[in-house]
């Protein structure tokens, strides 16, 4: 009598930086994994705990939605300013992260199987190997990014130097890349120290990853992930974006947040024509200068059409002027506008009211903003944000760059023509008709049949591999 193999649990820990973009993908990717049948747990920072557990109704003090909960010190106090002072905050991170994160895979039973990072934490490949367990990194900007850093850190393509500042690039599937659609990490001008080091350790050293997986999908950037097959492959699995913009049920949505949001938004949106709303948001880290303020605030009063502007000033929940804006802004646009000071990104991103999307392009915003099938005005400011608009206007047609001056900052004539060129401009139609093919390519995308649906699977059918004696 044949004995049956009794089937082996795999268990994955993720292991994320802090930030809700760094967050939300990786406990997306989780809840997939866990519908597959996997045990998965979340491991980030201490500092974040508090906006984990009150993320979900379906989070408890030590799960969400699902998934196991584990949260390690950085080595610094939960009241240290880490965004003001982000270099000392990542060298704190980087001597205190791995052992800590050694504490968590020691004492948890059964062995993991796989532990998953994303790029900010490279580290965590290390931690890995010193345990013998294989690591998958999620990469959680374009898959064109990826291309460029890896190109760049191990030499393969000239890039701009200080000799040679505006050089242009020349990138395998891609439109010819300019210094202004250029990551600001791998500029001459960048000031920055820690994030170039952590991009350097992260692909200098990809021997130490087993898989890379990355939040897109294919149908977006097929050129570019099929130009990096022969060079070190990387698998999408996105759009990991909330459950609701991909048809899927709104309460299955998981998600981690830094404020409240004003629901109320939503009513306002309820009053207003179908397509004809600007939503101007800027993202959790982004601060906009006075002048940048002023110009937006003075194309949106001059371009006469509804919009909704998240603005993170203390001042902009109570009738007052933002101290940035232009004095009397909201009392002269309050029949025209509203501003809140954090919104329901998903609910406005779909509601039938919104016509365009002015973001700084990070890419979270940007799947969610091509899932929900919205037009886009593009103000990027720094890191990956110029190649995602680029992206945006040049290869998928889906809005309009807005450009600035020497100064960095885009006039209010600016973004007043831009306004106008994307709502009503001659290739306003073909920007909404090609936002709307990639609403609806997103959603195949990651059912079972999808590209992303069965890289998912095939992820899942390596780790049972993988542990198999």
């Amino acid at each position: 009598m044949a004995i049956k193999k009794e089937k082996k649990e795999i268990h994955v820990l993720m292991v994320a930086f802090g930030a809700i973009g760094h967050m939300n993908p990786m406990v997306r990717l989780g809840k997939r994994l866990v519908s597959k049948g996997l045990n998965v747990t979340f491991a980030t920072t201490e500092d974040a705990r508090g906006r984990m557990l009150q993320s979900s109704k379906t989070t408890t003090t030590n799960s969400i939605a699902g998934i196991q909960l584990e949260f390690f010190s950085d080595g610094l106090s939960l009241d240290y300013d880490r965004k003001a002072k982000m270099d000392h905050h990542m060298e704190s991170l980087n001597k205190h992260g791995p052992i800590n994160l050694s504490t968590i895979i020691q004492t948890h039973s059964p062995k993991f199987s796989c532990i998953i990072n994303t790029p900010s934490v490279p580290w965590a490949a290390d931690v890995a190997a010193a345990h013998g367990i294989p690591t998958a990194m999620l990469w959680i900007q374009p898959c064109t990014l990826y291309a460029i850093y890896y190109r760049f850190y191990n030499n393969l393509n000239p890039f701009p130097s200080s000799e040679d500042p505006n050089m242009s690039v020349e990138i395998p599937g891609l439109p010819l890349l300019h210094t202004e659609d250029l990551p600001s990490f791998i500029l001459p001008s960048n000031l920055l120290s820690c994030f170039p080091k952590i991009l350097s350790e992260v692909f200098q050293n990809m021997k130490k990853l087993k898989w890379v997986l990355g939040n897109s999908f294919h149908e977006l950037e097929n050129e570019v992930i099929d130009s990096m097959n022969e060079v070190h492959p990387i698998r999408p699995v996105g759009p990991l974006v909330p459950s609701s913009l991909l048809g899927e049920d709104q309460e299955l949505d998981i998600s981690v947040d830094l404020w409240k949001s004003e629901d109320a938004c939503i009513d306002w949106l309820n009053q207003r024509d179908c397509s004809s709303v600007i939503y101007i948001s800027f993202g959790s880290l982004l601060d906009l200068s006075g002048k940048d303020m002023e110009s937006i605030a003075t194309a949106l009063k001059n371009s006469k059409r509804p919009f909704l502007w998240v603005v993170r000033s203390p001042d902009s929940s109570e009738k007052k002027d933002d101290p940035q804006l232009p004095f009397g802004f909201s009392e002269e646009t309050k029949d025209q506008g509203l501003m809140v000071q954090w919104s329901p990104q998903t609910k406005v991103l779909a509601h039938q009211s919104v016509g365009c999307f002015l973001s700084h392009c990070g890419w979270n915003s940007l799947l969610e903003t091509i899932t929900a099938g919205v037009p886009v005005l593009a103000y990027p400011k720094w890191t990956d944000q110029p190649t995602n608009a680029k992206l945006i206007v040049d290869v998928l047609r889906v809005g309009v760059r807005l450009r600035p001056d020497k100064e960095g900052v885009a006039s209010s004539e600016e973004v007043e023509k831009c306004i106008e060129e994307i709502m009503n401009g001659p290739y306003s139609g073909e920007y909404k008709k090609n936002a709307a093919e990639l609403k609806k390519a997103a959603r195949e995308t990651v059912a079972d049949g999808g590209s992303s649906g069965q890289n998912i699977q095939w992820f899942v059918d390596e780790l049972i591999g993988n542990s198999c004696p």
